[in-house]
């Protein structure tokens, strides 16, 4: 049985200083989870969740800042940008990462105080094909594109 071999794309990782999590093959969409991305990156964890979980109760919406064509204006969005989106299940499975990352750090015995988000990096996976039946006998092709997730938090100084 063939079984993936994946690694991590952060190159400079130093098991003292930095602790690392990931998702693999989730069904979340790729656009949503890239602006999540921009969004948490530099973020404290508590920082992070706290945003996560305002995201998910809308009373702040995610900033999009490259897939932002047709996306609806908010008055709730940080870091100066207009549009965005409350992306709901991309949000829950970012909340799961970081319960992964927190319990790594706890595990290495880090001051989960003054950990803070460097690097996540989102890539799409696996491509399900599958075909939609249509009238008169034909048939649609529907795609399904799974998502990885990555992210690193380095253990910092207070500020």
């Amino acid at each position: 049985m063939y079984m993936p071999n994946y690694s991590y794309s952060f190159e400079k990782y130093e098991k003292s200083r930095h602790v690392r999590a990931a998702l693999r093959d989730k069904s979340i969409s790729h656009k949503h989870s890239r602006e999540i991305a921009l969004a948490v990156k530099g973020k404290s964890i508590e920082k992070a969740r706290e945003f996560l979980e305002n995201v998910l109760t809308k009373k702040i919406a995610v900033p999009y800042r490259r897939y932002n064509n047709e996306v609806a204006h908010r008055s709730n969005i940080q870091d100066g940008f207009s549009s965005g989106r409350f992306p709901r299940k991309a949000t829950g499975e970012f909340l799961k990462l970081l319960d992964n990352l927190e319990s790594n750090a706890e595990y290495k015995g880090m001051d989960l105080d003054r950990l803070k988000i460097i690097a996540v990096t989102v890539h799409k996976g696996t491509k399900l094909k599958r075909f939609t039946p249509r009238a008169m006998g034909r048939a649609s092709p529907k795609y399904d594109t799974l998502v990885h997730v990555e992210m690193i938090a380095m253990e910092g100084r207070t500020s």
